[in-house]
């Protein structure tokens, strides 16, 4: 008998690849958060890519020769921060002046909201926010707290600008790397792989479209209603709205929460109509124009955007939810071609 048709060494091998696998598995779990990020990277690279390309081979300038790869994709870099740049040049001031009166005046709401408990029977004693710091859980180790808090805000920023750096340089080298993942396949297959692969890009670069879309959508209706209801620093709520719909499933809810408090303050028949505003135009937002408009831009169905946000959520959180709906195109058409007679 062959040394290798040996029982023993039979079992030694699977013992070592189970735990191959397992410790592969284990090293993978630890880096997940940056596997995330080079998702996103990649993501959008493959999102911006038609629009790069589409500036790389302009024929409008009549400068005899294509635009480097470099200089376009820092052209739409500049483009979005110039539409950023004209947004807030347009809300900013309207928005600070907002901001600091609400955070002047967060004593006082947070005085009303008492009285509101307090004659209710829900709460025993009025509280000034100090003492409501101090005795918070944890309050006396408020520094530390705050600590903890700027970290993880700047870890935030430091993996945002992770991202916008790694995307530049996958746009860059988006021929070598595409390459190199083609050069795995078979070359019989490859000419396959070139159409899932713009496949592909259509549908991310859909995806980036309609969350501008759903988020300016979102931000809009909200001020208008917020203001025509006259509350108090619609800007920031609305400016919260249209961020928080950018986060499926939560980031509504939680926009809600601030528009909710500052109307209790002004009345509380104001806060149940700011409620219900916000509910119905959560349920707009859930149940018509995301699966509506994913199906229209990316040709998913309802049905299947609503099981890749739960999906996403519990395996990833907030993270897993934002990147769903994208992953779910992607293996469509993964899917599609494996099962295709083609």
């Amino acid at each position: 008998m062959a040394d290798h048709d040996d029982p023993r060494t039979l079992i030694a091998w699977t013992i070592v690849m189970v735990l191959l696998a397992v410790a592969a598995a284990w090293a993978l779990y630890l880096v997940r958060q940056v596997l995330v990020l080079i998702y996103v990277s990649v993501l959008l690279a493959i999102g911006f890519s038609p629009l790069v390309r589409l500036i790389e081979r302009q024929q409008l300038l009549p400068i005899g020769t294509r635009i480097p790869r470099w200089l376009a994709i820092l052209i739409v870099y500049l483009a979005i921060l110039g539409v950023v740049a004209g947004i807030a040049f347009v809300i900013l001031p309207p928005f600070i002046a907002q901001a600091q009166e609400f955070a002047t005046h967060v004593p006082q709401l947070v005085d009303r909201a008492q009285r509101h408990l307090v004659a209710h029977g829900i709460l025993q004693e009025r509280k000034s926010l100090g003492e409501i710091v101090q005795k918070a859980p944890a309050g006396s180790d408020v520094v530390g707290t705050m600590l903890l808090t700027f970290w993880g805000l700047a870890g935030g920023m430091l993996g945002v600008v992770s991202v916008v750096i790694l995307t530049f340089y996958l746009l860059v080298d988006s021929e070598s790397v595409f390459g190199s993942v083609v050069r795995l396949f078979p070359k019989e297959r490859r000419l396959r792989v070139h159409a899932v692969s713009r496949q592909i890009t259509i549908k991310v670069s859909a995806w980036l479209t309609g969350q501008l879309i759903l988020a300016g959508i979102i931000g809009v209706t909200s001020a208008v209603w917020l203001g025509l209801l006259g509350i108090s620093y619609f800007y920031v709520l609305a400016l919260i709205a249209a961020v928080g719909e950018m986060i499926p499933i939560v980031g509504p809810i939680l926009a809600a929460i601030p528009g909710i408090a500052i109307a209790l303050g002004q009345s509380w028949k104001l806060a149940l109509a700011v409620a219900a505003l916000y509910l119905a135009q959560q349920q707009l937002e859930a149940n018509i124009l995301v699966p509506k408009l994913m199906e229209r831009q990316l040709g998913l169905t309802p049905v299947t955007v609503m099981i890749a946000l739960l999906l996403g959520g519990a395996l990833l959180g907030v993270p897993g939810a934002i990147l769903a709906i994208p992953t779910a195109a992607i293996l469509q058409v993964v899917f599609g071609e494996l099962v295709s007679e083609d």
